[in-house]
């Protein structure tokens, strides 16, 4: 346990920033701009500093903090961070930092409550990875909604309304199981062991019988499924993409849809080890779904949000196969596709956005030939584009492969059908980019503009990442291949060996 509350700072930090700019004056627009670029991008620094300071090999949680909360209950404040999340909370704060960048021409009415959301929904989203206590890991897991629905509600498109009570209303039926599988395992534990606690470590100590365990483990898979989604429950999903705001967009397909699957290993696979992988050929069956039918679904959509929105069903899908193929190769893939959907389709519904801004409309076929006024932008949205399929040398193809070794070692034909997802992605995806950016260019396409410095920053940056982790995706497999292996210990009890570096390398 630390003395330097180093995850307090970081989680609380985007609050106390929400705090101050809503002392910020309305009218303020370039200030309310300017405050919230610059402290977004110091937590992402300071989430950077958590990285160089982590300790990639050690066991356990670092960081750590625990502190009583409810006594009478036994809930406690505790946080501590693992690979894994670690992973997930840069992803997090680079992504917030360039939705508030990416906003700066979007947004026009109610600034001030749009970043003041924005950073809320950071410090919700950073509490979901970094809490130890299910009782505090359920308190962000719904605070951080509030912010979202409101994104979508009062800055979203014509359906805004109504898509934001669907995303609400899905999540939180959801979470009614969730809030009761933590409520009836918090009375077997303390039936069982005699103390109360909400604590993830004490918990996995709590005898289950298989009927128990097995129900609890539904309990908490239907919440983490709707996040995730996997079909059938994905259909809050292309709704809330086509109407929510740019930023919301980039933080609902880069991280809220990371959090259904973050949960399944941080708390469903250790908790209940035995029905996790007596549930596993049903939920990798599920994500060979979602990977067949996002991509078929993409394919005839002529909105290009709508169409993105499916390719995310369709790599979630690859990223729960990874997980419940249970083994090391899976969840490493799994973990570093996480990271990768995030850059790719964040950058892709940038992009989209980038377009709207200048078209005020989604549907392909008002654009075509847009590489010949607008080659920069062309340039880097082909780039993305191909990441998104796995092309070798770009981040998708890491990650994609290393999952299908990880399939092709559980069951062969799960690797076979995620092959032909890989088929099909690439099937929709060029069809979709040479239909925007060739053909025939349009006359109300003429005099588009190409990127401006800022717009080339934020796709840029994400484009820069998208190369290092395709070509040397080490760092991160090396960040996360201990908690990939003390997952898979506590699931099949496999002893946790790390080789060690070679000499001078980290």
């Amino acid at each position: 346990m630390n003395a330097f509350p180093a995850l307090t700072i970081l989680v609380f930090s985007p609050l106390l920033g929400a705090l101050i700019l809503m002392f910020v004056p309305v009218n303020r627009r370039k200030a309310l701009w300017g405050l919230s670029t610059l402290w977004t991008l110091a937590v992402f620094l300071y989430s950077l500093w958590l990285w160089k300071n982590f300790p990639p090999g050690a066991e356990g949680f670092q960081f750590e903090e625990h502190y009583p909360w409810i006594r009478s209950i036994g809930a406690s404040y505790h946080l501590g961070i693992d690979g894994l999340s670690l992973s997930l909370i840069l992803l997090t704060t680079l992504l917030t930092f360039l939705g508030i960048v990416s906003s700066y021409r979007y947004i026009e009415h109610k600034v001030r409550e749009y970043v003041v959301a924005m950073l809320i929904m950071e410090t919700g989203m950073l509490g979901v990875f970094t809490a130890l206590d299910l009782l505090l890991f359920f308190f962000f897991w719904e605070a951080m909604l509030i912010p979202m629905y409101f994104l979508i509600a009062v800055w979203g498109h014509e359906r805004r309304v109504y898509a934001a009570f669907k995303f609400v209303l899905y999540t939180m039926a959801g979470s009614v199981f969730l809030l009761i599988s933590i409520i009836v395992l918090y009375f077997v534990h303390q039936k069982t062991v005699g103390l109360p606690s909400f604590d993830l470590l004490e918990l996995q100590k709590t005898f289950l019988t298989p009927q128990q365990e097995k129900l609890l483990f539904l309990g908490f898979a239907l919440a983490f499924a709707i996040k995730i989604p996997l079909v059938p429950f994905h259909t809050w999903l292309p709704d809330a993409h086509v109407e929510a705001p740019t930023a919301g967009s980039v933080l609902l397909a880069g991280v809220l849809l990371k959090m259904g699957v973050y949960g399944f290993l941080r708390f469903a696979f250790p908790l209940f080890p035995s029905a996790a992988v007596d549930f596993a050929p049903l939920f990798a069956a599920l994500g060979i779904v979602g990977i067949i039918y996002g991509a078929w679904m993409a394919w005839v959509q002529e909105d290009l949000k709508k169409l993105i929105a499916y390719s995310s069903v369709a790599h979630l899908g690859f990223v729960t196969l990874g997980i419940f193929a249970l083994n090391f190769q899976g969840i490493q893939g799994a973990t570093l596709q996480m990271i990768n959907h995030g850059i790719s389709t964040g950058a892709l519904f940038l992009i989209v956005g980038m377009l709207y801004e200048r078209r005020h409309t989604r549907l392909i076929r008002e654009f075509g030939g847009l590489a010949r006024v607008m080659p920069v932008f062309a340039t880097l949205f082909g780039i993305v584009m191909l990441s998104s399929i796995g092309l070798p040398g770009t981040n998708g193809f890491v990650g994609e492969f290393t999952i299908l070794l990880g399939a092709f070692q559980a069951h062969k034909a799960w690797a076979v059908w995620g092959v032909l997802g890989i088929i099909f992605a690439a099937v929709y995806m060029l069809s979709m980019f040479q239909r925007v950016m060739f053909l025939q260019l349009k006359e109300v396409n003429r005099n588009l503009p190409d990127l401006s410095p800022r717009e080339f920053f934020i796709l840029g940056t994400l484009v820069l990442l998208i190369f290092w982790i395709g070509i040397y995706p080490k760092p991160l497999f090396r960040l996360t291949e201990r908690s990939s292996l003390q997952t898979l210990h506590a699931v099949q009890g496999l002893i946790l060996e790390i080789p060690p570096a070679p000499e001078g390398q980290p």
